[in-house]
């Protein structure tokens, strides 16, 4: 598995551009990508997959983790570009104008390996990938919680990795069972979780790929 890291607070390559937001890829083996999310501005979302050399029409699947604008104010503009991926989103949430949308409440396997943890506290889901070290949790703001998230995502599989925002989170041994943490985005504790975690927390960034 590969996860590119497209829509960040901060950027780990020249060419790409930073921004308050979060995007990036998912990409199994043998089969097309899914996009986490969509930043805050459209232009710097398909910009920065031009450099990363990703094609926006190979992708047929978008998650959305919830409706701030940071996370799907690239939306509409991608969707001018990809006029058929499916947009699989939290299912409170009312999208207008876009063709295919699935709003998910409960977990529910979205494609083989990877699945959603369901609509958590009625606001944001979260991805999980099953890979062969483990299942590898993708958040976008873990506005319900990292606690919430983790044993929602753990029905799944063993929690391996955990990977994107997580806001004001300070409950730092929810996190000694993991392997890989990479803490992006909104994270406000980003040097406490690095202190407690040397060995295992790796820094984001829009260009980062994380291969598991």
């Amino acid at each position: 598995m590969k996860i590119t890291i497209i829509y960040d607070n901060e950027s780990c390559k020249e060419d790409l551009k930073s921004d308050w937001g979060f995007s990036c890829l998912a990409e199994m083996e043998d089969i097309p990508g899914i996009l986490f999310d969509t930043g805050a501005s459209g232009s710097i979302l398909l910009s920065n997959m031009k450099n990363l050399n990703i094609e926006p029409n190979s992708i047929p699947k978008v998650f959305i983790s919830h409706n701030h604008w940071d996370h799907v104010g690239g939306l509409s503009d991608f969707l001018k570009v990809n006029k058929s991926a499916k947009i699989y989103v939290p299912g409170s949430y009312k999208y207008s104008g876009i063709r295919e949308v699935i709003g998910i409440k409960k977990p529910l396997e979205i494609q083989a390996n990877v699945f959603s943890t369901g609509e958590l506290k009625g606001i944001e889901q979260s991805m999980a990938v099953r890979t062969e070290k483990g299942i590898a949790v993708i958040a976008g703001c873990s506005h319900p919680g990292v606690g919430n998230i983790l044993k929602a995502a753990s029905k799944f599989g063993k929690v391996y990795a955990l990977i994107g925002g997580l806001h004001g989170f300070n409950e730092f041994d929810l996190l000694k069972e993991l392997e890989l943490i990479c803490p992006c985005h909104c994270t406000q504790y980003r040097s406490e979780i690095k202190e407690h975690y040397p060995d295992k927390c790796i820094d984001g960034g829009a260009g980062k790929i994380i291969s598991l």
